[in-house]
């Protein structure tokens, strides 16, 4: 018996040198296009699903059915959400395809039907899946809005999902809420990713709309600066300042800066 133990425990410290060695030589693709190991992925899977049933199983479940919940949660899924889960009538997105593990389409697949494990996931996230932590910045009615309204999500189509979004106060968790991205509709169609994109540019860095006068600003300080040329003066014409020097022999050198 003894020998026995011995034996498992060598072949254990053996494994596991062996494994720590193949991380530190850089043997272990951790590239998201690499999937893991049938092993691998088996045993996260498992570690995922019970470090989260564990730590929600005594969370209180408020009344999920109340209309004003399921609107506000409508409103924040479609602001923060559909890039990676989806929504009815949308597409794939870059990152609901590129990301490993792939999260999973809530329209089609829906949630669990254990809505204190949503919440748990939706406010602590998921290490090293993509999926942050929103806890950090929306109070738990917020997210409780969310819970509602996935467990009706694969019910609607792409009207009255949109129907529902329209009737929300749109992004919104008690404070400090930033402009996101609205994904909807962004691969339907390269006009819509044209304006989508377009959009963007236009307001990027300045979401009160000060890019325009900023570069408007630009423009009339050039103005300005040239104002006060004479008429016909011409950049593209001016002769560049020269410099001259005579040589020992008497002839002069001319320079152009």
């Amino acid at each position: 018996m003894k020998r026995t133990i011995k034996t498992l425990v060598a072949a254990s410290i053996v494994g596991a040198a062996a494994v720590t060695a193949g991380a530190y030589f850089g043997l272990v693709n951790v590239g998201a296009d690499d999937p893991h190991l049938p092993a691998v992925h088996a045993f996260l899977n498992m570690a995922r699903e019970r470090s989260i049933e564990v730590r929600s199983r005594d969370i209180p479940v408020p009344d999920l059915e109340d209309a004003a919940l399921i609107r506000a949660g409508a409103g924040n899924y479609n602001s923060m959400c559909i890039g990676c889960h989806l929504a009815p009538g949308v597409a794939k997105t870059e990152l609901s395809q590129a990301l490993y593990p792939a999260p999973p389409n809530l329209p089609q697949k829906g949630v669990d039907g254990n809505p204190a494990a949503t919440f748990w996931i939706i406010k602590h996230g998921i290490k090293a899946s993509g999926m942050p932590a929103w806890g950090k910045s929306m109070g738990d009615p917020y997210i409780w809005g969310m819970v509602a309204f996935l467990q009706k999500l694969p019910e609607l189509d792409a009207q009255r999902y949109r129907a529902l979004v329209a009737s929300s106060a749109g992004h919104q968790h008690g404070g400090g809420e930033t402009e996101m991205h609205n994904h909807e509709g962004q691969h339907g169609s390269a006009e819509a990713g044209a304006d989508q994109h377009a959009g963007e540019m236009a307001g990027m860095n300045h979401p009160d709309g000060a890019a325009a006068d900023h570069h408007a600003g630009d423009l009339a300080s050039v103005g300005d600066h040239h104002a006060g040329e004479a008429p016909g003066t011409s950049h593209h014409d001016a002769k560049p300042a020269t410099k001259t020097h005579t040589h020992a022999d008497g002839k002069e050198h001319v320079h152009a800066n």
